[in-house]
């Protein structure tokens, strides 16, 4: 019989051409970290808790008056005594703060501060600092920029942001209003603007103390700015109960050992 013959093979499938991956959908990159000036003001209380940051903190301003002082200090090693004043004015919808110091031989520096009053306090328009030459900073709170001039790099700043001036005031106008809210070892934070910067500024709060001034003897509040790191100016402030919580004596020492003392020689309504 004849043999039969075996079936050709059958061809091997065609390997299905590969299906193209779903390219990576596109990831927008993180934000980038907000800056730490941006902040609003911020209270920590003795045992270290910090209040949320929505925590409404009451200002009573205190009366508009003038404060002369008599002033010690150093300046390049240079020991001098000088005057001081300090003119507080406001009309409850806007503000004005000065300091002058004049000193024999060291020259005369002016710091000035105006801007809006608000049911948080103090909203700075305008920060000056003028001794041989003047600088200043404006703050424009909506596209959250301070601007110097001369021209610096703008800083951030955020709701609540004060100068080197209003800082002082804006600490009176909270305590007057709710002095039980600070008790010795409270932290007040704000962001401070200076003539080409930004920092955050922290206050200890510590206990009353009465100073001997030239005014006479006074209790007054001592508060003390936390440096955070080295050469940054130390700033201690006694605030007066009797006066609204307006500063009795003001202490600036900075990095090179140079201070200035300002101890409350007299006050009056401007």
């Amino acid at each position: 019989a004849a043999r039969e013959q075996a079936a050709p093979p059958m061809p091997e499938p065609a390997p299905e051409p590969p299906v193209p991956a779903e390219p990576p959908a596109p990831t927008e990159p993180p934000p980038p970290p907000r800056a730490e000036t941006l902040q609003g003001v911020q209270l920590v209380t003795p045992d270290g808790q910090p209040l949320p940051a929505d925590t409404p903190l009451p200002v009573k301003l205190p009366a508009p008056t003038r404060l002369a002082f008599d002033v010690t200090g150093q300046a390049k090693r240079f020991e001098y005594h000088a005057s001081a004043e300090l003119l507080w004015q406001h009309d409850g919808q806007r503000y004005q703060v000065r300091q002058q110091i004049k000193a024999f031989l060291v020259g005369t520096r002016a710091q000035t501060s105006n801007g809006q009053v608000t049911d948080a306090g103090l909203v700075p328009q305008r920060f000056s600092d003028q001794s041989r030459s003047e600088k200043s900073a404006e703050f424009d709170f909506v596209a959250e920029q301070a601007r110097f001039t001369p021209a610096a790099p703008p800083a951030p700043i955020g709701a609540g942001a004060q100068d080197r001036i209003s800082v002082f005031l804006q600490l009176s106008a909270m305590l007057a209003a709710a002095p039980e809210r600070y008790p010795e070892g409270a932290q007040i934070t704000f962001t401070t603007v200076g003539s080409n910067d930004a920092e955050r500024w922290t206050f200890r709060v510590h206990a009353t103390e009465t100073l001997e001034l030239p005014l006479g003897a006074l209790p007054a509040l001592r508060l003390e700015r936390l440096p955070r790191r080295a050469g940054d100016q130390q700033a201690t402030l006694w605030l007066a109960p009797s006066l609204g919580y307006l500063p009795a004596r003001i202490r600036l020492t900075q990095a090179n050992g140079d201070f200035a003392d300002l101890r409350l020689q007299a006050h009056a309504a401007p």
